[in-house]
């Protein structure tokens, strides 16, 4: 009789937790994206960030970025900009390594910002003194709204920020 019980019990105790393991699991509010290119000088660039979405809101007001404060161009941990050999930023030069990547809206541009200090939660431990390079970057209206933060970079060297109506593109080579 023992053993009948203590059978149902276990037997119990793994159909429960086979359904809590089976069920699906939420969709993360911002999902970590990545965006690879081997540009013409034959380096491999790779940024790794989070997407947050707009849902409503409103950019540089209730949203990132705010005007003024230094973003980490994504969500979550800081976005991780990586390239595997010396390349130029905007006609600037930028060290084989990896980067936290973050941005500074502005009126007509942005700046973009390669920190030395890669792995950090956000923007909260962003030292402006481990900037390794900054660069500008025209900010014009995005073809399309995008509800998502998308960062691509393409073969030509050109790396793209599309985030609600905002779109700003730099180069590497």
């Amino acid at each position: 009789m023992k053993k009948n019980a203590l059978f149902a019990m276990t037997a119990g105790l793994l159909f429960t937790t086979g359904i809590a393991i089976g069920q699906d699991q939420k969709p993360a509010a911002s999902p970590a994206a990545s965006t690879t290119a081997q540009i013409a000088s034959g380096a491999t660039v790779t940024i790794n960030y989070a997407q947050p979405s707009v849902k409503g809101r409103t950019i540089g007001k209730d949203l990132e970025p705010l005007p003024g404060k230094v973003w980490r161009t994504g969500a979550n941990e800081a976005s991780v900009f990586e390239t595997d050999k010396d390349i130029t930023v905007q006609g600037q030069k930028l060290p084989a390594g990896k980067y936290g990547f973050f941005t500074l809206s502005g009126d007509g541009e942005w700046t973009i910002i390669f920190n030395k200090t890669w792995k950090q939660w956000g923007a909260f431990e962003y030292k402006e003194a481990d900037d390794v390079l900054r660069v500008k970057a025209p900010v014009a209206k995005a073809p399309a709204f995008s509800e998502k933060l998308t960062i691509t970079a393409d073969p030509n060297g050109e790396v793209s920020l599309l985030w609600g109506d905002n779109k700003v593109d730099f180069k590497v080579e």
